[in-house]
């Protein structure tokens, strides 16, 4: 039996990350409209509304630097 192969002794290469980044694509084109409107006529009231009309797209904007590092 020999020693590892030469697939086990090179570095692992940089893994890409492209799930964390599609969420967030995919949650900032949900919350475009919104966003718009807040640039647009910024009330409080329109962005506490955010939250509760778009909780997943939030979510994952609000948690994506620990799905980056996690991903990583």
């Amino acid at each position: 039996m020999s020693g590892p192969g030469p697939e086990r002794s090179r570095p692992h290469p940089r893994r890409v990350t492209w799930v964390p980044l599609l969420l967030a694509v995919l949650a900032l084109l949900e919350l475009r409209t919104e966003l718009q409107l807040l640039l647009d006529h910024f009330t409080w009231t329109s962005l506490g509304m955010i939250p509760v009309q778009h909780p997943l797209a939030v979510v994952v904007l609000v948690l994506l630097p620990t799905l980056l590092a996690r991903f990583r």
